[in-house]
């Protein structure tokens, strides 16, 4: 009987620790709700079975107890139920997954206007490049990457010398334009995580991973490491500033572009006395 009622009590302070949590999501600031939606329908759907199967438990615990003078009925297969079983459990999976493939569809799908930006994760700063006024990122190569070269734009490739490079600091995003992030490592793994555009993918040393989304509003929005990386893992962290168009332009005119950053301003030999 205590156990039946310890088995009630799990069940029902469960439901009410969600419904009365000060714990939620972050404001959403992109137009990724769909992923919040099929969150919430993973979460009645495993929530619901978890409460039948608690409760079930109880009553089977409640119901079957020991009596004196009674013998359980030994029943190894019941066909009818495992069929019951078998189809609600098959019901329930593809009620979970169907809404996640859809969405997983619209998450790598995409749009012929977004803009490019390329994210460099390294132990444990973010990087980004950013096209010029070509509209298109050069090519790049880890093997290239040194001092006057830190996220390894190949020099050869014309495209790369308007290329805005933003080493370890903010990255600026325009407010309402789709922009599709190439994720690319230079050491380990890497996750690229805003909680704000519920957007995320693990960066893979060797390759280049992406998704995209659009930013819904204006603000500042931290970046984390989803993966552990390291021992300054936890450390790992920049901004992303979602901008209007007017402040977005602006703060692009000041940025410096490879070609600036791989011919420093000369001195003259009076210059280096002084």
């Amino acid at each position: 009987m205590a156990i039946a009622l310890v088995l009630v009590l799990v069940a029902v302070g469960s439901v009410l620790f969600h419904l009365l949590s000060p714990w939620w999501w972050t404001p959403i600031a992109s137009n990724w709700g769909y992923i919040d939606t099929t969150i919430i329908v993973t979460f009645w759907i495993t929530g619901f079975v978890f409460v039948a199967v608690v409760l079930f438990m109880a009553y089977c615990v409640f119901r079957f107890r020991h009596k004196e003078g009674s013998r359980a009925a030994y029943e190894p297969e019941n066909k009818k139920l495992e069929i019951w079983l078998t189809a609600a459990t098959a019901l329930g999976v593809a009620a979970m997954l169907a809404p996640g493939l859809v969405v997983w569809g619209q998450f790598v799908t995409v749009p012929d206007d977004a803009t490019e930006v390329e994210v460099v994760g390294q132990q444990w700063q973010w990087s980004f490049r950013l096209p010029g006024e070509d509209g298109q990122l050069g090519t790049s190569d880890n093997r290239k990457i040194g001092p006057d070269n830190p996220l390894g734009i190949d020099p050869a490739d014309p495209a790369g010398q308007d290329d805005v490079v933003i080493e370890a600091t903010d990255l600026h995003l325009p407010i309402g334009k789709p922009v599709k992030m190439l994720l690319r490592s230079i050491d380990v793994l890497h996750d690229f995580y805003v909680p704000e555009f519920r957007a995320k993918m693990d960066m893979v040393p060797g390759s280049v991973t992406y998704f995209w989304f659009t930013p819904t509003r204006t603000g500042s929005f931290e970046i984390l490491c989803a993966e552990l990386c390291g021992i300054g893992h936890g450390f790992m962290r920049g901004i992303t500033v979602v901008d209007t168009q007017e402040d977005y332009v602006a703060w692009l005119q000041e940025q410096s572009t490879f070609a600036q950053l791989s011919t420093p301003d000369q001195v003259s030999s009076v210059d280096e006395v002084k």
